[in-house]
């Protein structure tokens, strides 16, 4: 639960952070299911990338749901916020 919450918390307060969009990106694409271009994570500082390593481990063990649903919210707000970038980690709609 340390990773989820600690990347919320960056996320919220540096949300133009390119780590921090990276980062969300990721939470996105691991809620959708979606695709994500893993060589986006070495572009993280090595700090964010131990972060993102953190992550992927807590959400394959699914134990913290309601951290992740925070972390998924404010992460939507940022998609929002940057659609250019988050538009790929987000599913294809098949009604279009």
């Amino acid at each position: 639960m340390r990773a989820i919450k600690e990347a919320r918390k960056f996320i919220e307060r540096q949300p133009n952070d390119a780590n921090a969009k990276t980062l969300s990106r990721l939470v996105l694409a691991l809620e959708s299911e979606a695709s994500f271009p893993i060589t986006d994570l070495y572009l993280l500082d090595a700090d964010k990338f131990k972060l993102a390593m953190e992550i992927l481990d807590e959400w394959r063990l699914d134990r913290h749901y309601a951290s992740k649903v925070r972390l998924f919210d404010i992460s939507m707000q940022l998609a929002v916020l940057d659609p250019g970038k988050t538009a790929q980690a987000r599913p294809a709609n098949p009604a279009s």
